[in-house]
């Protein structure tokens, strides 16, 4: 089933949902090439970082980092990129490409494109590796197995619910202030609020925010319904506090870190461990040549 999930993260918006819970890196599509593309460096000083796929195979990156492309063009975290100089943080490019008339553009073949364009303007040259690394495994917090009350079997056949749709229903509108997510999952600075997802989701959007992946460990199977809140903290290559839209987010001083807020609201915990994880290790990256 094609899931909602709407992303308003500390630092980029990424309008698509394969994002969070695409394949590996090692799964990846054959190589294709966007028929057109212009990559500029971008010298504004904005704050604000925009990445998206648009209707008529379009792909627009605004004021991105190149490790944030690298991000999307390998779908990995930033502790899975190896390598590579200051700049590809601390530069920041525009880019606008399209996808070849007739091909379905969706993340799956947009990333392979992606890879090519840096190949292409970037000179990327790397290899994979797998490498030992910490990692969080998502468990139940508590010895008797009770959850929180902020999380609960899903109430609805999303499954079902997506069948209907598919026949020309509407899709499904953000949820307001203080409403449960019905199929999907939207996450913002500090908050998690999804419906009729899979704990192995659950996992996934943690990775991120905890700078590690994050493994489905729970025992939990079906679909659920969890809503989190929690004080953000800045993670990731930027470093500096948590900004969105080029503003610092609001934090409320009495929320509870994120590892406190999955035992006290979901009864879930991160347990650090040790395993296997797929790296992108850069071999060699060149500054582009001006449009």
């Amino acid at each position: 089933m094609r899931r909602l999930i709407l992303m308003a993260t500390a630092c980029a918006a990424f309008v698509t949902p394969a994002f969070l819970v695409g394949p590996s890196l090692r799964a990846q599509a054959p190589a294709n090439a966007f028929e057109v593309a212009s990559v500029r460096p971008n010298k504004t000083g904005d704050g604000r970082v925009m990445v998206g796929m648009q209707p008529g195979g379009r792909f627009n990156a605004t004021n991105v980092p190149l490790r944030l492309l690298l991000r999307q063009a390998f779908n990995v975290q930033d502790f899975q990129i190896a390598g590579g100089p200051d700049w590809i943080v601390s530069d920041r490019f525009d880019v606008v490409a399209k996808a070849p008339d007739g091909v379905e553009f969706t993340a799956d073949t947009m990333r392979p494109m992606l890879r090519s364009l840096l190949a292409e303007r970037f000179k990327l040259a790397f290899h994979n590796e797998t490498r030992d690394m910490p990692i969080y495994a998502l468990m139940k917090a508590r010895t008797d197995g009770k959850l929180g009350a902020g999380l609960t079997p899903a109430t609805i056949d999303c499954a079902a619910l997506g069948r209907g749709r598919r026949g020309g229903g509407p899709p499904p509108a953000p949820p307001q202030p203080g409403q449960k997510m019905e199929c999907g999952m939207m996450i913002g600075p500090g908050k998690l609020n999804a419906g009729g997802m899979p704990m192995s989701n659950l996992a996934t959007a943690l990775a991120p925010q905890v700078g590690r992946i994050v493994l489905d460990k729970t025992e939990l199977t079906g679909n659920y319904d969890f809503e989190l809140t929690y004080a953000p903290e800045a993670l990731g290559s930027g470093g500096g506090p948590p900004l969105l839209n080029g503003g610092p987010v609001p934090v409320d001083p009495n929320a509870p870190n994120l590892f406190t807020a999955l035992q006290e609201q979901l009864g879930l915990k991160l347990d650090s461990q040790r395993g296997p994880v797929d790296v992108v290790v850069i071999d060699r990256i060149e500054q582009p040549a001006a449009d």
